[in-house]
């Protein structure tokens, strides 16, 4: 919203930019609140890098769970993993 009142209204110095960006969230807040809804009594979410490091771990997990092909004896080919290829 503040960039493009910046650049519709082409504002250039120091001071209107942060008032823009003041007055949007001002408009914000008021309409959360007319909702009935306070940011101050909503429950914080997980941190962004715990977060990012469990669903890396989840990643691992579940490539472990299903990345694996059956072996050549199984399905009577040779089955390349990804780790021999292109080496």
């Amino acid at each position: 919203m503040t960039n493009h009142n910046v650049m519709q209204e082409q504002l250039h110095a120091e001071t209107p930019i942060p008032r823009e960006h003041e007055q949007n969230n001002r408009s914000v807040r008021d309409m959360v609140g007319q909702r009935g809804i306070q940011p101050e009594q909503l429950p914080a979410e997980e941190d962004i890098q715990k977060l990012e490091r469990r669903v890396k771990t989840e990643e691992k997990k579940l490539l472990k769970q299903t990345g694996k092909l059956p072996s050549s004896k199984q399905s009577g080919s040779k089955i390349i993993q990804s780790d021999d290829c292109c080496q």
